[in-house]
């Protein structure tokens, strides 16, 4: 009795200064299409076109750890259709056959951001928005492209009261919210330049999204 006690002692004094690791948890997150939106920007001559789209226009999903966000994967869906800069007629002569051409085929539709790792500072922490780069694959046209994005992470953990009062919104106990800028080029994806007047448009094609994820 004396040596079975004397047993368990020694290992509550040497297991006394381990440190507890958390458990590894992979989380699967959905896109909450409200507030979630997109944009596009492209220099022109004469102006700054801005193209926007929210809501059902935009959709994904998230798996990542919190405690080691580097190797999180996803997928984000932008639907093309939907994108809207305040003139009709240059949104349908952005998605005719000379540029998107987006009724020729589900692929030529979507604009597709696909997360293959994210370099980041350690775990990401509740409340606290961290900075990272997002590296993917950003395919429009069927074109892809090796991308990254400048991103700032924010995970919000909600109480269990708190989900009560957010449920009606679509927020559970786990949320990410991802900001996040990149570009890329109406070239990169086989596309011809637009002209406007005459005057052609810049190449280059800036992105923003600004996407909110809650735990599925």
């Amino acid at each position: 009795m004396t040596r079975q006690l004397s047993v368990g002692l020694l290992v509550v004094l040497l297991t006394a200064g381990v440190p507890v690791l958390a458990r590894a948890e992979t989380i699967t997150f959905k896109l909450l299409p409200t507030p979630s939106r997109a944009t596009f920007k492209i220099d022109a001559p004469l102006e700054t076109f801005v193209g926007n789209t929210a809501g059902p226009g935009v959709a994904g999903s998230l798996t990542v750890d919190p405690a080691r966000p580097q190797a999180a994967a996803g997928t984000i869906r932008v639907d093309l259709n939907t994108v809207r800069t305040g003139v009709d007629k240059r949104d349908a002569d952005m998605r005719g056959k000379d540029f998107l051409d987006t009724e020729a085929s589900e692929a030529n539709r979507w604009a597709i951001f696909e997360i293959k790792s994210v370099d980041i500072a350690g775990p990401v922490e509740p409340g606290k928005e961290m900075p990272a780069e997002v590296k993917g694959i950003l395919t429009i046209k069927g074109k892809p492209v090796e991308t990254v994005a400048d991103a700032r992470v924010t995970y919000v953990k909600l109480t269990p009261e708190q989900v009560e009062n957010q449920k009606r919104f679509g927020f559970t106990t786990d949320n990410i919210k991802v900001r996040a800028k990149f570009a890329t080029t109406f070239t990169n994806h086989g596309m011809q330049i637009p002209e406007l007047l005459f005057l052609k448009v810049s190449n280059r094609i800036e992105l923003e999204t600004d996407l909110t994820f809650v735990r599925q």
